[in-house]
């Protein structure tokens, strides 16, 4: 939310983290690099869509409860439960809060420990922190994909549930600063820290230095043996962009004897996708809560090509399955709907799967 005040804060961080000095760097030459272009005024929208507390950035648009309602069951409930409670895939987001906690802005569980579990609501002090990250980062399988419109239908949903609006409140740009003086935490927000309370100086003391560098590394801690393998193989984990390469985990990191100084582990470099599928699983989020050969939040994909293997219709079935969501084949935790992807994707997918996700 204060990405622009603290921009070049983080800049001159990520400069002495480095080692440089920010003097000491080149000048441009006259007309540039001729390297890039300035951006155009719709991409900077696009990434421009963050929301202060005083809802600059907020946009226009407009929602109800009853369509947040519609919205929820179909895009969030399968995390969150239908009334915003579950504790299966995440922790609740209403609940410990009291109307009194609305009239003074503190919610007093948080003071008490009267409530094992703190949830959203109770900890939250600006209503303009719900929008953005539901407008930026929700739903968990699919981010930005509502529109402005079922953001604010969502976020008057779950207030509603918290008892912060009634149920025929009509949520907009120009209706959310009233929500804001009805937060059940708005006063519990405090600058008290060393995160803030910095008495005018930086609050990273320290000075560049490029000289006495140490000329070799040595690793003093490791993983454990027993973890090494635990979410299965790193190297068939891959993202399909970038220049990250896992190691491989199913062999040991050094093969030296007992004492001696281990080397590090080889990162190879995987083979190529064996199908576009290969992407389409990072993509869309698949790896969250699947792994190739081990159980993360669902089944490993190795368990779902053995239980479907050889069963007539198991791709129809599969493909339907993914896209609806749901739980109950393998436990209480709830798969969330895929409805946005297209049905070929999905079957691409599948097909990964049920072929041995390789």
């Amino acid at each position: 939310m204060y990405k622009r005040k603290f921009v070049p804060l983080a800049l001159g961080l990520m400069l002495a983290a480095a080692g440089v000095a920010a003097q000491a760097a080149p000048k441009a030459p006259a007309g540039g690099y001729g390297v890039g272009r300035p951006a155009t005024e719709a991409e900077v929208k696009a990434w421009d869509i963050d929301v202060r507390p005083d809802f600059k950035g907020l946009p226009n648009g407009s929602g109800t409860v009853s369509r947040g309602q519609d919205v929820w069951e179909a895009r969030c409930a399968s995390c969150h439960g239908t009334f915003a409670e579950s504790n299966e895939v995440f922790t609740p987001l209403v609940g410990g809060t009291t109307p009194d906690d609305s009239k003074t802005g503190h919610t007093k569980a948080l003071a008490t420990g009267t409530v094992p579990q703190r949830t959203t609501i109770m900890k939250v002090g600006t209503v303009s922190t719900l929008f953005d990250y539901i407008n930026r980062a929700m739903p968990w399988n699919s981010p930005k994909s509502l529109s402005t419109d079922e953001v604010y239908s969502v976020l008057a949903y779950l207030l509603n549930l918290a008892e912060i609006i009634p149920e025929n409140f009509v949520l907009s740009d120009k209706t959310i600063a009233e929500v804001q003086q009805r937060m059940p935490n708005r006063n519990g927000m405090t600058t008290a820290h060393g995160m803030w309370d910095i008495k005018a100086k930086p609050d990273v003391q320290g000075s560049s230095c490029m000289k006495d560098c140490p000329v070799s590394a040595e690793v003093t801690s490791r993983l454990p043996e027993f973890a090494r393998n635990a979410h299965g193989n790193i190297a068939e984990q891959n993202r399909p962009i970038g220049p990250v390469r896992g190691a491989d985990t199913t062999k040991p990191p050094t093969a030296n004897a007992a004492g001696a100084a281990a080397a590090p582990a080889v990162m190879p470099t995987p083979a190529e996708p064996a199908s576009p599928a290969a992407g389409l699983v990072g993509k869309h989020n698949c790896t969250a809560c699947h792994a190739k050969a081990n159980k993360v939040v669902g089944p490993s994909w190795d368990q779902v090509a053995a239980k479907y293997k050889g069963a007539e219709g198991a791709e129809d079935k599969l493909v339907a399955k993914v896209k609806a969501g749901g739980s109950g084949v393998w436990g209480a935790i709830p798969m969330p709907a895929h409805a946005q992807v297209p049905d070929a994707e999905l079957r691409q997918m599948v097909q990964f799967v049920l072929n041995g996700a390789k």
